[in-house]
């Protein structure tokens, strides 16, 4: 449970495994309670859909699908390397921390 609170919106990331392995990009939602993560341009897939008032042409248009968060790792801002996070206690304040240059991440 405590690797869901790891990964926030916002934060950039590598995908490690799967056919975008080795990517970047923004994480635009968290699903904490499936373990998911959506990623803006990754992981794209077909989906059909139907004509409406709003969508004239119908037709096949390529989204986002949700990623495993097993399959992301956090990009420090810092050093701008993949990173496991971290967590330290300041002033009473849990913070993420980058493991390898111990920058904030928050």
């Amino acid at each position: 449970m405590l690797i869901f609170k790891k990964i926030k919106k916002d934060d950039n990331v590598k995908v490690i495994a799967g056919k975008d392995a080795g990517k970047n990009g923004k994480i635009l939602s968290v699903d904490r309670e499936k373990g998911r993560v959506l990623v803006d341009g990754l992981n794209m897939v077909k989906k059909t859909m139907k004509k409406t008032n709003e969508n004239q042409a119908g037709g096949i248009k390529d989204i986002e699908a949700y990623l495993n968060i097993s399959k992301v790792m956090l990009v420090c801002p810092k050093c701008k390397k993949e990173t496991r996070v971290g967590f330290v206690i300041v002033n009473e304040e849990k913070k993420r921390i980058c493991r390898k240059c111990k920058a904030e991440i928050d």
